[in-house]
């Protein structure tokens, strides 16, 4: 069926730049165009509207963004007391269990985590995980039916007793449990929650970051079993080194967020300074000899790769692996290699040498700009961590671009909103004024750029002939408009109509 989509003015960031019409098929974009619309089945007006590309979110963890969004913001919290005060008001899950995602004490008043008096006084099994859930908070009862007591990554005072902070792959093993916990119903009705959220948000693709370590294999295989009941497509990623395992279940990507490391705010970000306020310098997921091999497997089977890498140790260990990969090659195949795209998730703590090398290896950057906007201003989360010097070289988005490395942007959803106008704003009012974009150019990182990640530049983040039919109309021309608040008024998937406020 052809569907006419009329509107004031169509962005297909491409060539021609501007339209006022897309004409579409039952999945593609059959004609943009001005002036005198073309016949068709049907005809949808959007009279005032601007329709642009659907936003390409390149990093989103999908269950966990449906379970964030279906408890109350733990966010919002601004203190120890009421973030147990929350705890104790949640209803337990059918597995007894109390999971509150997405605290931040960074933000808190008086930024002092709870005791574990203060989590035991919670009688069910209690998991708080912090917003970049590279730490969590448990209770005893927790911590012993999760098998996580005696693993490593659990936070102990000076009597050998568990605080009741919890990390690496303690931390891990509290996350896979409660997500054991959950019935196949509802890890569907999780990702369908998130995808609708996205839908509604202009997002018509999202890259989903399978996490087994966290959430085991069977996240991934229910998605995979559902996905084209979600309303937008969905590319994944499974952080696993296992070769085998990605091919057998037919993806052509592996790794997305595989943990080089971990996060500032947990203070398990890699790097090669020690944070300030502590002696050690984070956590080291692998060691070089086996990353090297996982690359070096990966890419010869034809995948395309993507890891995690937070602190500069990180990405210095990410680097060099695949400098060692690519000096294996000959000059045909590292072209092919430059080809494949492979990527560094977040890319934070660059330095100029890194990018320099990360830019002739032909790498790309799936960056998170908000979380620049959340933690990356004066007196926030990064200088707390780093210290003013270190936190103000953070994010060096426009020095990437400049330097020819391939950049796409997300949300890391339920890390920070899945809300790709946040992500534009924050491109915009970068903490550093030298590292800011304009509209037209963050709204292409979120789109083109996503697609570019993917290598899916052929069918998404433009609007031509022959590309998905993946758009969102705005009452306002998001080129120019204000973005606080701003959502569509309609969002097309692959030809659907998958949103309409």
């Amino acid at each position: 069926m052809r569907t006419l989509y009329r509107a004031s003015r169509v962005h297909t960031l491409g060539h021609p730049a501007t339209g006022e019409w897309v004409l579409t098929d039952d999945r593609h974009v059959e004609r943009v165009g001005t002036g005198e619309p073309p016949s068709a089945d049907r005809t949808v007006e959007l009279a005032g509207a601007t329709i642009i590309p659907g936003f390409v979110d390149a990093h989103v963890h999908l269950t966990a963004t449906g379970v964030r969004a279906s408890r109350p913001e733990a966010g919002a919290v601004t203190s120890a007391r009421g973030l147990i005060g929350i705890a104790a008001s949640l209803q337990p899950g059918t597995a007894g269990i109390t999971f509150l995602h997405g605290f931040d004490e960074s933000k808190w008043d008086v930024p002092v985590l709870p005791e574990m008096a203060d989590l035991d006084s919670v009688p069910n099994p209690l998991i708080l995980a912090r917003t970049d859930s590279h730490m969590s908070l448990a209770n005893a009862t927790a911590l012993a039916q999760s098998g996580a007591a005696d693993l490593p990554g659990i936070e102990r005072d000076a009597a050998g007793d568990p605080t009741g902070v919890v990390k690496e792959q303690a931390n891990d093993r509290l996350l896979q449990w409660f997500s054991d916990s959950l019935s196949e119903h509802e890890i569907e009705e999780f990702q369908l929650r998130a995808g609708a959220l996205a839908a509604a948000m202009g997002i018509t693709s999202l890259h989903e970051m399978s996490m087994p370590r966290a959430h085991g294999g069977r996240d991934l295989e229910i998605l995979l079993r559902h996905q084209e009941r979600l309303p937008v497509e969905v590319v994944p990623y499974v952080a696993t080194t296992d070769v085998g395992y990605a091919l057998d279940l037919g993806l052509g990507r592996i790794g997305g967020d595989l943990a080089l490391d971990g996060s500032v705010g947990a203070r398990t970000a890699h790097l090669t300074q020690p944070y300030p306020d502590s002696t050690g310098t984070g956590v080291r997921y692998h060691e070089d000899d086996g990353l090297f091999q996982f690359l070096h497997d990966a890419h010869l089977a034809g995948l395309q790769v993507g890891l995690h890498a937070i602190g500069d140790a990180a990405i210095e260990q990410a680097v060099s692996c695949w400098e060692l990969v690519y000096q294996t090659l000959d000059s045909r195949e590292r072209r092919h290699f430059r080809a494949r795209r492979h990527r560094i998730e977040h890319f934070e703590m660059p330095t100029t040498a890194q990018t320099e090398r990360a830019a002739r290896l032909g790498l790309a950057a799936s960056v998170q700009p908000a979380f620049d906007a959340e933690w990356g201003g004066e007196g926030q989360l990064y200088e707390q961590r780093l210290g003013e010097t270190r936190a103000s070289q953070m994010n060096p988005f426009r020095t990437l671009q400049e330097r020819g490395i391939e950049i796409g942007a997300g949300s890391d959803s339920p890390i920070t909103a899945l809300d790709p106008m946040a992500g534009v704003a924050a491109l915009e009012h970068h903490h550093d004024a030298s590292q800011r974009f304009t509209r037209p150019e963050a709204i292409r990182l979120f789109t083109r750029g996503g697609a570019r990640l993917a290598r899916q530049e052929d069918k998404k983040g433009h609007l031509a002939p022959g590309a998905h039919a993946d758009f969102a109309a705005y009452d306002e021309d998001p080129m120019t408009a204000d973005l606080a608040g701003l959502r569509p008024v309609l969002t097309v998937s692959l030809g659907r109509d998958v949103y309409a406020s």
